[in-house]
């Protein structure tokens, strides 16, 4: 089998998925528009794509998967700057001092996510 979509609940799937396209660098499908059901933020190959699809009810308690991000080309705190001004809401701080940790953030319905360091930062 082949993991095709990841699908992500949503109330306004073209928003939602603009955000993502922003924020990873993805494309959306050209087949896309603003108020349609679904959009698409299409993968690389061979990863999944992120499918928003509306559904009536909004989000009310804390997801039961999320998304882990490690920045390629910045550091963790300048992706988590970068996030924010996208419409990124912090949602919780787990940075030490000495470095190590990483960020859970909100996208803009609410759904968790964490930014961790880069592979840089992690000497790899």
């Amino acid at each position: 089998m082949i993991l095709r979509h990841v699908t992500i609940d949503c109330a306004d799937p073209y928003g939602l998925a603009t955000f993502w396209s922003a924020a990873i660098g993805w494309p959306m499908s050209e087949e896309d528009e603003p108020g349609d059901s679904e959009a698409l933020v299409e993968a690389p190959a061979p990863a999944p794509g992120m499918l928003f699809i509306r559904v009536p009810e909004g989000k009310t308690v804390k997801n039961r998967i999320h998304f882990d991000w490690m920045p390629t080309e910045r550091t963790r705190d300048e992706e988590v700057e970068r996030l924010l001004a996208l419409g990124a809401k912090l949602h919780e701080d787990h940075r030490a001092p000495e470095g190590p940790g990483w960020v859970t953030l909100l996208d803009p319905e609410g759904n968790e996510f964490c930014v961790e360091r880069s592979a840089a930062e992690r000497g790899l």
